[in-house]
């Protein structure tokens, strides 16, 4: 018995990370990219975090890239070569995700928060634009009500709002229960729906795009422990107080085709002089489908963050 592709639409579009391409976006950004180093951080309750670093530049803020629900690191590889040039660019592998350990305990916003602040005290990284694509924009989230916002020099949420907690099954009834009977599908059938998974993210053709790892990094996450980030992330808690802390330049980017662009205008809204930019004909993954444009948008901030 397959997954029905309902059931895993709404996930992919709101909670996964998929690879970027590797595209110059200006020329300011177009020169070479520094060499990627693989790196790897023990947290303080035992958790090995690995991670990718380019470009050793300290005169512009890094740029600290967080993916989504159950991918990996080598998604950014794109942003890694397009933007080191000019300034360190970090990939993070979320706990129980890509190469990091798999872990029991703490898969949350909150301590994936606290796991990113514990290595970039470790790296020395004093001043950072953060990125949060999907589950990442929940880490954003958790990060500024854990450690605020003064290490920031700037701050993107990628085709996800900041979620509302259990106030998510009375906000928005028809995403809540897809999510929910989701669960089910996910745990019976844990292989199939990462595959249907991954592939519903995309608008558009990528045949340079290696799938079959995008899906075997998806699928490394045993379901036990999917189910748990995804509750976590969605219904956990509210983190939208984070909201109120932003007093950096903000990004709120979004595919056309999300079912939570209503939701993801509304806080772009919220927050003080936040940029807002609707991705049209691209799907979750917009920095894929239209990287130009999310290109673009991300250079854009970064010069913000000066």
């Amino acid at each position: 018995m397959g997954v029905p592709k309902r059931f895993v639409a709404g996930v992919g579009r709101v909670l996964v990370t998929v690879l970027a391409l590797t595209l110059p976006v200006a020329a300011s950004a177009a020169t070479t990219p520094a060499a990627i180093r693989d790196g790897e951080f023990v947290t303080s309750d035992g958790a090995h975090i690995h991670y990718l670093q380019a470009g050793t530049r300290d005169t512009e803020p890094a740029l600290v890239l967080i993916p989504g629900w159950t991918l990996t690191t080598t998604l950014w590889r794109g942003q890694l070569d397009t933007f080191s040039s000019s300034r360190r660019v970090i990939a993070v592998d979320s706990r129980s995700q890509g190469a990091s350990s798999l872990m029991q305990t703490g898969n949350t916003p909150e301590r994936r928060a606290q796991d990113l602040h514990e290595l970039l005290v470790q790296l020395q990284v004093k001043r950072f634009v953060i990125v949060g694509w999907s589950q990442g924009a929940q880490d954003v989230a958790a990060y500024i009500l854990q450690f605020g916002t003064a290490d920031l020099a700037g701050i993107a949420f990628v085709d996800s709002p900041v979620l509302a907690g259990p106030v998510e099954l009375d906000l928005h009834k028809e995403f809540s229960r897809q999510i929910i009977t989701g669960l089910g599908v996910y745990a019976a059938h844990p292989a199939d729906y990462a595959e249907r998974m991954v592939r519903s993210i995309f608008k558009r053709e990528h045949p340079d795009l290696d799938i079959g790892a995008v899906i075997a990094s998806a699928q490394r996450t045993p379901s036990s422990i999917g189910t748990a980030m995804l509750v976590a992330d969605i219904f956990g808690a509210d983190r939208r107080p984070a909201l109120q802390k932003v007093d950096k330049p903000t990004l709120v980017i979004a595919s056309a085709e999300s079912p939570l662009l209503d939701v993801q205008k509304e806080m772009a809204a919220s927050i003080r002089g936040a940029t807002w930019v609707v991705v049209p004909g691209a799907g979750h993954a917009v920095f894929v489908d239209d990287p130009a444009t999310f290109n673009h948008a991300l250079e854009a901030l970064l010069r913000r963050g000066r």
